[in-house]
């Protein structure tokens, strides 16, 4: 009789990673590795999946003291390698196992069983809704038509629709409130909308466009040396990884395009990481229309019955290429040769929630273990990536750094101006320096469009008052009120509270401290700084983009609709508009504040301004007309701004890395964070002591480090006060294993332990 290692569908950290259980002779068949089963545990039945399954016990154990599967509730849905993953996952990021399991499981899939009048059980059907299976593509009038210059709607519709057809599921995923411009197409006869059939994947789908994206006439020579890295990685097979170390516009994508394509001609499957859930139509397009039918969309806006549907698809090999954000990593693609992570420094890829992974070291202990390769593209290479490549080894994977240094289309790289605003402060001073209000109305006049950069939304961070100093402060978070002046409020950026202000005399607008009317708004955020654009250029179309803004359906699409279509428009906004915009009218970009993140406590936050710095100086100038960029910094020696100025990048990076290295931190140790939360300060303040003290007795004294308890710098969110503790491993050490058993049994009622392994965000 053979044996299964089962891992029960129970998330605690009381439970061993895997338990054993016989597995019937009638059932031998049926109980694979990914199979979900049914046993009991304990006095109840319980939901598991098996990870592992053998003819011989373990040392010790008793056969007559194990209880058998029961039942098999679903067939195999990972392989055993997905199964290594997980466990490897669970060990690494400090979770339960069955929360690194379910990662693989098919979207829409509920791990409760139910018991049957016949005494059989099953699990408990996921509701999935209504499966759509129509597509849209153009007409053969539509494939002449022109949308006009003001239309940024249609012609970003058309342009994806030209590259083939596409779900209309996908098209409402990647494009928000596209539903009104369809039907204006349609009765237009621009565009077609059929029915596919239930197949998931629609053989026929590329029938109504071109079947190929057209290729570009000839590689730029780091276009070439990327490919060649790539294919000597995909030819080795031994888990390699390429990080594509390319400037905006440098053509990545296209060398994504053709690294797929050689992977595909080896017989073997590839998978696509996009940063965000927003994938733009036009990427899905240019995916589809180089390899037709063979690419599946793994997108959250995709109902659970859309996702279940891609999911098939590629199990069952038919599609090939999946494209998606950092869950797409778990498809069970067949012979799986190659994983691209496009924009690969961004926060994004690493999961907030358990289990805490990062998509990026996920990703490389994947190709690891199909023997396929990564690629890593960015045009800000994460400082761990580059310290990796610089080593050339990690964790037994080669890493190799290939440079693109020029952009695809030949354009010229913005020149970069660095503005000093030390000592220029005086009464009724704008945000604007000279040199960017001159810049500003130079572009307007010109016809030509500016992007301006504050990573702050509101009018003013917070207010004070001048008479006691006090700032109002969040009852239900330990964070300052930001003023928006339009809406004459006071809001709560951690836990959404708002506060109005009402007019004079009225008590409610008093400081609540010592009740003086004088309350003035220093700073700066998007909405002052919309408001002197305004003053500044008073003909201007000037359009606000922030999380105030775009909250409502398809915002975001009709904000750069205006400012697509009016000449000498003046985007601001928040770090939205710093990557991914690609306006070639674009010349002008202002960075009115490049400190706003600079002095956070955080060890990261010098590489999060100098990426955000040099994403959104490739804004300008992407077209034929050469563009600026307007740096406005109190702080203009930090090597974070002064490098983006003089364009040397090499410069920050190893200021940086000495940086880190001396104080050790990432990439020359390991990081965890772990926080302690709720409602009862004393409650939360003892389990992190207690944490913290086993902590110290249990860590090796060679290069190990407890630094805390103290209270996070956000000490109190939505009335949940907050204590954390971080730990320093050296790089290869077991730090995952090690928390979790040592955080066993603490928590309980009322406090939540959330564990961090490899942390981005210290706060």
């Amino acid at each position: 009789m053979a044996i299964a290692s089962v891992v029960l569908d129970i998330q605690t950290r009381s439970l061993e990673s895997a338990y054993s259980y016989l597995v019937p002779d009638a059932l031998e068949k049926e109980v694979g590795v990914g199979a979900t089963v049914l046993v009991t545990f304990g006095r109840r039945p319980a939901v598991g999946y098996v990870v592992a399954k053998s003819s011989e016990l373990a040392d010790g154990v008793d056969p007559s003291k194990l209880r058998a599967i029961e039942q098999v509730l679903e067939p195999s849905a990972f392989d055993e390698t997905a199964a290594e993953l997980a466990l490897w996952i669970s060990r690494e990021y400090a979770c339960p196992a069955v929360a690194a399991i379910r990662l693989f499981l098919p979207p829409g899939s509920l791990p409760k069983a139910k018991k049957a009048e016949d005494g059989s059980w099953t699990l408990t059907p996921s509701h999935l809704g209504k499966l759509e299976n129509r597509w849209v593509g153009l007409s053969e009038s539509g494939k002449d038509f022109t949308p006009r210059a003001d239309a940024y709607r249609q012609r970003e519709l058309v342009d994806a629709l030209s590259k083939g057809p596409l779900r209309l599921s996908e098209l409402k995923a990647t494009l928000p409130g596209v539903a009104s411009t369809l039907r204006t197409l349609e009765k237009r006869g621009v565009v077609e909308l059929f029915e596919g059939e239930a197949e998931p994947i629609r053989q026929e789908a590329t029938t109504l466009g071109s079947a190929h994206a057209p290729l570009p006439e000839r590689l730029t020579k780091g276009q070439a040396h990327a490919l060649t890295a790539i294919s000597r990685a995909l030819g080795r097979g031994d888990g390699g990884v390429v990080l594509v170390d390319g400037v905006t516009g440098s053509g990545k994508t296209e060398v994504y395009l053709e690294a797929i394509e050689a992977a595909l001609a080896l017989g073997r499957g590839a998978i696509v990481l996009v940063p965000e859930i927003s994938l733009t139509p036009q990427t899905l397009g240019r995916f589809r229309s180089r390899f037709g039918d063979e690419v599946a969309l793994m997108h959250s806006r995709l109902t659970p019955a859309e996702r279940r549907q891609q999911w098939m698809a590629v199990s069952a090999g038919k599609a090939r290429v999946v494209v998606g954000a950092r869950s797409a990593l778990f498809c069970p693609v067949k012979d799986l040769g190659l994983v691209v992570i496009d924009e690969e420094h961004e926060f994004t890829y690493k999961q907030e929630q358990a289990p805490r992974y990062h998509a990026r070291d996920v990703a490389a202990k994947l190709v690891q273990l199909k023997r396929a390769s990564l690629v890593l593209g960015s045009a800000t290479p994460s400082l761990e990536s580059l310290k990796r490549c610089e080593d050339g080894e990690f964790l037994g994977s080669r890493w190799e750094r290939v440079r693109m240094p020029e952009r695809a289309t030949g354009a010229l790289l913005p020149n970069v101006t660095l503005v000093d605003l030390r000592g220029t402060h005086t009464e009724g001073s704008t945000v604007f320096s000279p040199e960017l209000a001159d810049a500003l109305r130079e572009t307007h006049r010109a016809g030509e469009k500016a992007v301006l950069l504050i990573n702050r939304r509101g009018f003013s961070p917070f207010l004070i008052c001048e008479d006691c100093g006090c700032v109002p402060e969040c009852p239900h978070c330990s964070s300052s009120l930001t003023y928006h002046a339009k809406r004459r409020e006071l809001v709560c950026h951690s836990c959404g509270s708002i506060w109005p202000l009402k007019p004079w005399p009225d008590p409610t607008s008093l400081c609540p401290h010592c009740g003086s009317r004088y309350l003035r708004a220093p700073g700066v955020g998007t909405e002052r700084v919309e408001g002197e654009v305004r003053g500044l250029l008073p003909d201007a179309e000037v359009i606000r983009m922030d999380a105030d803004t775009t909250s409502g359906a398809g915002a975001h699409q009709r904000l750069l609709e205006r400012f697509d279509a009016t000449p000498g428009a003046v985007l601001v906004g928040t770090q939205m508009i710093a990557k991914g915009l690609d306006f070639p009218e674009v010349t002008l970009v202002g960075v009115v504040n490049a400190d706003t993140s600079l002095k956070l406590p955080d060890f990261r936050s010098a590489e999060r301004t100098f990426d955000l710095l040099e994403q959104v100086t490739g804004r300008a100038g992407r077209g034929e007309r050469p563009g600026r960029v307007i740096i406005q910094s109190y702080w203009s020696t930090h090597p974070a701004v002064a490098c983006v100025a003089s364009k040397d990048r090499e410069s920050f990076v190893r200021a940086e890395l000495a940086l880190r290295e001396e104080a050790q931190y990432p990439p020359y140790v390991r990081l965890a964070n772990i926080t302690a939360s709720g409602a009862d300060p004393r409650r939360v303040e003892s389990t992190i002591a207690e944490l913290s003290g086993r902590l110290r007795e249990a860590a090796p004294t060679a290069g190990w480090q407890v630094v805390g308890p103290a209270e996070c710098l956000r000490a109190k969110i939505r009335d949940r006060h907050r204590h954390h503790v971080l730990v320093k491993a050296p790089l290869g050490a077991p730090l995952g294993e090690a928390l979790f058993n040592l955080a066993r049994g603490l928590g309980g009622p009322g406090v939540s332990l959330a564990i961090d392994v490899d942390a981005y965000e210290v706060l």
